[in-house]
């Protein structure tokens, strides 16, 4: 394979140097790094915040300049811009001793800016995950926030860079179609989808899995166990939606535990105004106490055993980018309480892979969770599908495969635009 890949790529005896630009280490990124590296490709990362050293890749890690913006409107965007400036001048110190190949990177955080006007003879790809927009979107989606006219402003030019990014990359692509509709529709043509992708052979159904919580105690498969999960408990992902549902069910049913696995920072949210922590609210507002057990992180093998011995795995979240901890999920073949907004809705539907319940709606949402604990026989079929419908669309292989389609397209027409201007610079 690797053969293959330096033969159609760079020529005999010539490795294919591949960049990527991300914010926050290799992100989204990280399976695509490992694939390339291990069909033999020279792979730079280029971050704001490097990660933990990884066998075979480069990191370069950049700072920017201390400064505020004049205007309000213009704080994303300065410190695109400055994000853009600093990579900008990585990529001329590479470019004398190193130059890539191909780059990779997010597009909405300013890192590709000048990619162009620094390398203007280099491929680029660009992963667009999220397009900022005013209506009928994450930042109106909860009645109790307005949205001002400043904040449509800041938002309007939050996604500038992105725009100035998009017109100058040779591709680009998104992980799902609903993130593929946020974009405005005269540059969706240029966007393709395709997802991440997650390890089915990792994240798979066990039914003589066991997870052991912090106090000792052992959970198993058809333990009356719901399971939540999220990078932090906020809004964003309906934690006290979540909250307040799970004490209607333990009134119902005496013998569920809820275990929730998040931190506690402010997340994609708005941070509280008294400055205290969500969970410790909605604990003091639930009074779940023992019936409720959180965990702050877990290491991905341990979430996967929670997951393989959930009777009900909580998903919610706003019109915002989906999780990977809900695929992981399916893939595992939760049994899927999830909320009837757009994201999930495009993975989950209703009795046929997983059970759905409108967002804020907590007398709904328990009794979903109550439905799904009381009928875990006739829902097997469900935990069934859920995993089927992973394998079908986001299985790892498959989305590297495509991801490695789009590298591979792309070297091969700089080759081949290349090879023309030699032949004519010889003729």
């Amino acid at each position: 394979m690797v053969q293959r890949c330096v033969a159609v790529w760079r020529g005999p005896g010539r490795v294919m140097h591949v960049l990527f630009v991300h914010r926050s280490g290799s992100g989204q990124f990280s399976h695509l790094i490992d694939r390339l590296l291990a069909e033999g490709a020279e792979v730079t990362l280029v971050t704001e915040r490097a990660e933990h050293s990884r066998p075979g890749l480069r990191q370069i890690a950049y700072a920017l300049d201390a400064g505020l913006a004049a205007s309000p409107s213009l704080a994303a965007t300065e410190y695109h811009v400055r994000t853009g400036e600093a990579v900008a001048a990585v990529l001329r110190r590479l470019r004398r001793e190193d130059r890539p190949d191909l780059i990779i990177g997010h597009t909405g955080w300013g890192g590709l800016l000048f990619v162009k006007d620094v390398l203007p003879g280099t491929p680029l790809l660009g992963y667009c995950e999220y397009y900022y927009n005013a209506d009928d979107s994450d930042f109106d989606f909860d009645p109790a926030f307005g949205i001002s006219e400043a904040q449509r402003m800041r938002l309007r030019m939050r996604n500038a860079a992105q725009l100035v990014t998009l017109q100058a990359v040779d591709a680009a692509y998104t992980p799902t179609r609903w993130q593929h509709r946020q974009y405005p529709a005269a540059i969706r043509d240029r966007i393709a989808i395709c997802h991440d992708g997650i390890d089915t052979r990792l994240c798979r159904p066990d039914p003589d899995a066991s997870f052991t919580l912090p106090d000792g105690r052992e959970l198993r498969r058809g333990d009356e166990v719901v399971t939540f999960v999220a990078r932090d408990l906020d809004p964003y992902r309906g934690y006290p939606q979540f909250m307040r549902a799970a004490a209607l069910v333990a009134q119902a049913r005496p013998g569920v535990l809820f275990v929730v696995v998040g931190g506690d920072g402010v997340g994609y949210g708005r941070p509280r105004s008294d400055g205290r922590l969500w969970r410790e609210v909605m604990l003091a507002e639930t009074g779940l106490g023992e019936r409720m057990v959180h965990i702050p992180w877990l290491a991905r093998e341990d979430l996967i055993r929670l997951f393989q011995v959930s009777a009900a795995h909580v998903y919610l979240t706003v019109p915002f980018v989906l999780s990977w901890s809900l695929l992981e999920a399916m893939a595992c073949g939760c049994l899927i309480v999830g909320s009837r907004t757009g994201p999930v809705q495009e993975v989950v539907s209703d009795r046929r892979n997983g059970l759905l319940a409108p967002f804020f709606d907590r007398s709904a949402l328990a009794g979903t969770i109550a439905a799904a604990l009381e009928r875990q026989v006739e829902y097997e079929p469900l935990r069934q599908a859920a995993r089927a419908a992973v394998l079908g669309r986001f299985d790892l292989e498959a989305c590297l495969d495509r991801q490695m389609g789009l590298v591979e397209r792309l070297v091969a027409q700089n080759d081949s635009a290349l090879a023309q201007m030699d032949g004519l610079a010889a003729g």
